[in-house]
């Protein structure tokens, strides 16, 4: 099976290294093009406490110049090791719901993800976007373990 339409998404973590090796190396080796995809959560906030519109928008603007920075920075490494490749920042919904949602909007023939390997109660109360990438996705997914 042929995969020319390749999707990782990440969240930039040591985590997700692997993966994006892994992604990078499939790309070049299938000549298809990889497309590096972040999904910005809502930004981490103290639990107690008031925080203004202002305060909140320049919160919001600093996670998104990070994950901009970061973004780009992958997808520089990619394009140097000879992969075909492009970024997409994506908001709004839950990291999984938009994994699933954008590899079926590009016709992913595959999502190359990286996954923490969280078990027990670590896993229950945090979950996994990797699980519940591989549950609903509609195309093959390859887990990268860290």
């Amino acid at each position: 099976m042929a995969f020319r339409r390749i999707l990782h998404p990440t969240d930039f973590s040591p985590a997700s290294r692997p993966a994006f090796r892994r992604a990078v190396a499939l790309a070049r080796s299938q000549r298809g093009q990889l497309m590096v995809v972040h999904v910005m959560g809502p930004p981490l906030l103290v639990a107690e406490g008031y925080l203004t519109p202002e305060t909140l928008e320049a919160l919001l603007r600093s996670q998104r110049d990070a994950a901009v920075r970061q973004l780009g920075a992958l997808v520089k490494r990619a394009k140097a090791a000879g992969a075909r490749v492009s970024g997409l920042l994506a908001q709004n919904g839950t990291t999984a719901e938009q994994i699933n949602r954008i590899a079926h909007r590009q016709h992913a023939d595959v999502i190359v993800m990286g996954t923490h390997g969280r078990t027990g109660l670590t896993r229950l109360l945090l979950g996994s976007v990797a699980a519940r990438v591989v549950a609903t996705a509609s195309c093959p997914v390859l887990t990268v373990h860290a």
